[in-house]
């Protein structure tokens, strides 16, 4: 299979196959770093991360897949660039496409990323935003194949905020893949009629169904895997902590959401996530509305702390795997010679 000079803009872009090939390569470049193989298949190559959004694991899952393969990088934090400022994205992309042979983005507009890869000439990676985040599907598919043996046929579940980035990301994955994608939230949160009508005309060819629900403990059951993600995205307004703690306490993942879901079910979350007193976010959201809500007193918000540090949860491994399928995406779209 030949990917070179394939950017990662979408999962939409991608078919069935070629999603489980970076997947089945990432599991092997991965094999190849626990027992020490060199594998600096890009030596000599160039990429640049494009951060209008900080990140830990995107970066350094970027970072350290660009060094392993023997790649340079260059960091250009939210002020590092005159993207959007003093330059346009167009122009950005043309002269970051003459310098670099790939670029990385984080930021907040699909259209961006877009262009990026329309004007560069180069292999443009999405890590994340407003709509999509494609890179953390990846890890978590190779998560669950790791956990699972296969990712067709399983039961996915996703509680919160099933309209932003990471709620259509997984349902185009689950599709593409042939999962059975069941979003579990109110009915407001449920993705744009858009995205489903796509999905589930995917879903006609891989065998995958998709399913909304507004009640938690009906929506666990039968589930394989519970994921859930932050209520609030990196970028929005204080003020929206209120509203969305209203709308999303109910999907809050805890031991009794566990508990209806299958038995030997896992737990997924991208991270970071808001499980305790120990974030000056926590902090603060506990003292404005722990006295409404008597999780949120702890600083539990989408999660329980009992349920991410049980054993069914596989948030660090599938942290981890951010690198390996990283990697796995840069050295398909960046050589041909690799095998």
């Amino acid at each position: 299979m030949n990917l070179k000079g394939r950017s990662l803009l979408t999962l939409l872009d991608y078919k069935t196959d070629e999603i489980q090939y970076l997947i089945n390569l990432a599991k092997r470049l991965k094999e190849e770093k626990r027992q020490g193989i060199p594998h600096r298949y890009l030596e000599g190559k160039n990429i640049v991360l494009l951060f209008q959004k900080d990140s830990t694991r995107t970066r350094c899952a970027f970072e350290v897949g660009a060094y392993d393969l023997g790649m340079q990088t260059t960091y250009l934090g939210p002020t590092g660039s005159q993207m959007g400022k003093k330059e346009s994205v167009k122009d950005t992309a043309r002269v970051l496409g003459h310098m670099y042979d790939a670029i990385e983005f984080r930021g907040y507009l699909q259209t961006d990323v877009m262009a990026l890869s329309e004007f560069s000439g180069v292999p443009v990676y999405n890590g994340l935003t407003d709509l999509y985040h494609p890179t953390q599907i990846l890890a978590d598919f190779l998560t669950i194949q790791e956990t699972f043996g296969t990712l067709k046929g399983l039961n996915f579940t996703y509680f919160g905020d099933a309209r932003n980035n990471m709620g259509n990301s997984l349902m185009i994955g689950c599709a593409k893949m042939g999962m059975h994608f069941k979003a579990v939230a109110p009915k407001a949160l449920w993705p744009r009629k858009e995205l489903i009508e796509v999905c589930e005309n995917i879903a006609k060819e891989t065998g995958a169904t998709l399913s909304f629900e507004t009640d938690p403990l009906k929506g666990a059951k039968d589930s394989d895997i519970i994921y859930t993600d932050v209520w609030v995205s990196m970028g929005e307004a204080k003020d929206v902590w209120l509203k969305r703690i209203k709308e999303l306490y109910p999907y809050q993942v805890s031991k009794d959401i566990m508990k209806a879901a299958n038995k030997k079910a896992i737990f997924m979350h991208c991270l970071p996530a808001f499980h305790g007193l120990d974030t000056e976010v926590g902090q603060q959201i506990a003292m404005e509305f722990g006295d409404q809500y008597p999780t949120v007193k702890h600083g539990e918000l989408e999660v329980t702390d009992e349920v991410i540090e049980s054993k069914q949860s596989v948030v660090f491994e599938e942290a981890e795997n951010r690198m390996h399928t990283i990697k796995a995406v840069m050295l398909a779209t960046l050589s041909d010679d690799y095998e």
